[in-house]
């Protein structure tokens, strides 16, 4: 009697001891695939393509963006809109966002008329970030905008990122580390 019990015993531990490891497995399996399903799927761009309030919209290719002369680009740290760090981008080359807007030439009457110029920056998923004409071209600010061609070994054309867009004198760096950017809408305040 006291075997059967024993052996009772055991098997309602063993079952009780395999529901609790299905049951931790079936959990973790539903916060993994609910972590993936959470995680944002962005398309990487292949173009850029520069539209609006100019004389002739511009679409640059991810060879054409490659082919502009590089530079250097610091370690960036990205901090989320609370200050908290996001993430390290490193070993980043990249061409200034002044040099790629070189060849557009602006829809204006009046050179005060640019004041009133903004552009918003597209991302494949939608995301937008909006700077004014004197942001990029009358501060110091505008000296750090760039589109990323390479970073951490990565040309422009394997980064899964494709096209990146990085301002690297933002305080909270990640609100304008612009992910799959695929055009800039060049507007005017009416």
């Amino acid at each position: 009697m006291k075997t059967l019990f024993v052996g009772v015993a055991q098997s309602k531990l063993s079952n009780t001891i395999s529901m609790k490891t299905i049951n931790l497995a079936l959990l973790l399996l539903f916060f993994t695939n609910f972590a993936v399903i959470a995680q944002r799927q962005i398309t990487p761009s292949e173009t850029l393509k520069i539209e609006g309030k100019i004389k002739a919209e511009k679409t640059f290719s991810v060879a054409d963006l490659e082919a502009f002369p590089k530079v250097a680009i610091a370690d960036q740290t990205l901090y989320s809109h609370k200050g908290e760090v996001k993430s390290t981008v490193k070993d980043m080359k990249g061409v200034l966002l002044k040099t790629v807007l070189e060849s557009i030439q602006f829809d204006y009457g009046k050179p005060k008329e640019l004041n009133e110029f903004y552009f918003v920056f597209v991302a494949t998923d939608g995301y937008k970030v909006v700077f004014s004409w004197n942001e990029i071209y009358n501060t110091e600010a505008g000296n750090n905008f760039y589109i990323v061609t390479e970073m951490e070994g990565k040309k422009l054309k394997d980064m899964e990122q494709r096209i990146l867009f990085i301002s690297t004198a933002d305080l909270k760096s990640g609100r304008r580390y612009i992910k799959a950017l695929e055009k800039i809408q060049i507007r005017r305040l009416e």
